[in-house]
């Protein structure tokens, strides 16, 4: 069915029918916006003229956060310092620019990422996958205070109760960001889980927030290596999903002392690695 309305907030109007085999009706509904944003790179060692970090399919909103998570979890940025400015193009649509500091070190192959993603990529275009994984598996969480496992059943239900485009459209990802009291901080939605996850990293990035020590980060999906990986360069120190864990996540987490749950119901979870974290409170 065509169109029926403009994007509003991350979700865009459509008409559809509804039909059953007794039955077809017309009528509104709503679906979750997918646009393309690239990524241009501003650095004096890289000429007068931006350089694409690549293009990612995405839902508006956020784009500046997006950009910045993107680039912390590629090593590219380190500190909020290290990008001057972050700004979205008033003359082209769907397009950031990354104003990054002449300290910060480019090296030549730094557009490694050159790429042209669907949402559900995080990894696609990567060059060196190998030096990724290794860079994660090297990277060691804090072990810091314990969390509650009756606090940690708790939290799927108040991370949906503040998805809103999921709640308009039930298509699209979230990520929540809790501390260990169970007080949400942050919930990031974008049709890609990477995104939604790259625009909290980002966020709190640019809020001097990272390391994420002693916060929990709740995945409306899977836990795949990607997001395992983002979890791992954030410093998050419980990471929990709905949905199952990938082999390699399990063996990141493992090696990196980052609790994983995979799973997670009001009564349950299965808890992957590092247990320790959570307390039968």
């Amino acid at each position: 069915m065509a169109l029926a309305g403009k994007a509003s907030s991350g979700t865009q109007s459509v008409k559809i029918l509804r039909a059953s085999a007794d039955s077809q009706v017309v009528q509104d509904d709503r679906v979750a916006v997918e646009a393309p944003l690239e990524f241009l790179l501003h650095h004096p060692s890289l000429g007068p003229e931006p350089l694409s970090f690549g293009t990612t399919m995405r839902t508006p909103g956020d784009d500046e956060s997006l950009a910045a998570g993107l680039l912390y979890g590629e090593s590219i940025v380190n500190r909020p310092g290290d990008i001057e400015a972050l700004e979205s193009s008033t003359r082209r649509p769907n397009v950031v620019h990354v104003r990054l500091h002449s300290a910060v070190q480019i090296a030549p192959n730094t557009p490694a990422r050159l790429f042209s993603a669907g949402s559900s990529c995080g990894v696609c275009g990567t060059t060196g996958l190998d030096a990724v994984i290794a860079r994660a598996a090297a990277t060691q969480v804090i072990d810091g205070d314990r969390v509650a496992m009756s606090l940690l059943l708790r939290l799927p239900d108040v991370m949906r109760a503040q998805q809103s485009k999921f709640g308009d459209t039930g298509g699209v990802h979230a990520c929540a960001l809790f501390d260990f009291s169970g007080n949400l901080l942050e919930v990031c939605e974008d049709v890609g889980r990477h995104n939604a996850f790259d625009k909290l990293v980002g966020m709190s990035l640019m809020a001097g927030n990272l390391p994420l020590t002693d916060r929990i980060v709740v995945l409306s999906g899977r836990a795949s290596f990607e997001l395992v990986q983002k979890a791992i360069r954030a410093g998050v120190s419980v990471l929990a999903a709905i949905g199952a864990p990938s082999s390699l996540a399990v063996s990141l987490a493992t090696t990196s002392g980052m609790t994983l749950a995979g799973f997670l119901r009001e009564s349950h979870c299965n808890v992957y690695a590092h247990s320790q974290r959570l307390t039968g409170g």
